[in-house]
């Protein structure tokens, strides 16, 4: 028996989750689920090298939103998703950056598919908070600097700016806000009205996992001007707390990199 033994279920849907890119951190599952699928509907922010790994002869459907870029809109998405899994007996995977249930809209597709009356399993991922804070060395949560741990998006429904920051502004927690970085300004500005120092540290870590990470670190009164550095690419995340100040004396991503790099000169 192989590895990956997965039973036939016609007219079925599984929205994966592709985790951060790497396409190490897949699951099992995921990476039966990708490699069987008749059908993919992907997101623009899953990797190449994830994406490589669908069937060649498999139908591959880019429906993918990304910030100030024309995509399909949730309402299209839904239709063709619930279209392709009611046209036969093919699987079908919904394939999505991170983790489907977390600011992935997966819960919106689960109650389309449900409402159609079609069958739908989920497999999560690794989300862009977790990612971000293993492959940025920067612990969420630290006994000594951070009692607890927030996930919030960086706009509203639409894309309106969300006026609430001030709730958000605790001590001895961290904050990691995803799709942030167009609105860094006004998220400084509600946390430090809020009552956080403008001393607190901040980092946006870009492209988690994948050999283009970036990891820039600052003070939450220069965040606007962080997000406005050029090696700052989406997919992005923004953590703020006294934890990112250990990120340089614990890095090991960057480390790694320049080590494989470093060997690639001598030997290659």
């Amino acid at each position: 028996m192989s590895l990956i033994s997965l039973p036939n279920r016609i007219g079925r849907v599984a929205i994966v989750g592709a985790g951060p890119g790497d396409p190490e951190l897949l699951t099992v599952k995921a990476l039966g689920l990708i490699q069987c699928a008749d059908v993919v509907l992907h997101d623009a922010l899953v990797s190449e090298p994830i994406l490589s790994l669908i069937h060649p002869q498999a139908e591959r459907i880019a429906v993918g939103k990304r910030c100030g870029r024309h995509s399909m809109s949730q309402e299209e998405i839904n239709r063709l998703l619930v279209a392709k899994a009611a046209s036969g007996d093919r699987s079908v995977v919904r394939l999505k950056g991170g983790d489907p249930l977390m600011f992935g809209r997966g819960g919106e597709e689960m109650q389309a598919l449900r409402e159609a009356g079609i069958d739908y399993e989920v497999v999560p991922g690794v989300t862009a908070a977790t990612a971000c804070a293993s492959y940025g060395a920067i612990p969420l949560t630290h006994r000594t600097l951070s009692r607890g741990v927030t996930f919030v998006t960086g706009h509203g429904m639409g894309g309106e700016p969300i006026a609430d920051w001030h709730r958000l502004a605790l001590s001895h927690h961290t904050l990691v806000i995803y799709m942030g970085v167009a609105r860094a300004g006004s998220i400084a500005a509600g946390l430090m009205a809020g009552g956080l120092s403008a001393e607190t540290p901040v980092a946006i870590v870009s492209r988690a996992s994948q050999p283009q990470q970036q990891v820039v670190t600052g003070r939450l009164a220069g965040l606007e001007q962080l997000a406005k550095d050029p090696r700052v690419q989406t997919p992005a995340a923004l953590i703020v707390g006294e934890v990112v100040s250990l990120h340089h004396s614990l890095d090991w991503f960057s480390a790694d990199l320049l080590g494989s790099e470093v060997v690639q000169q001598q030997f290659g």
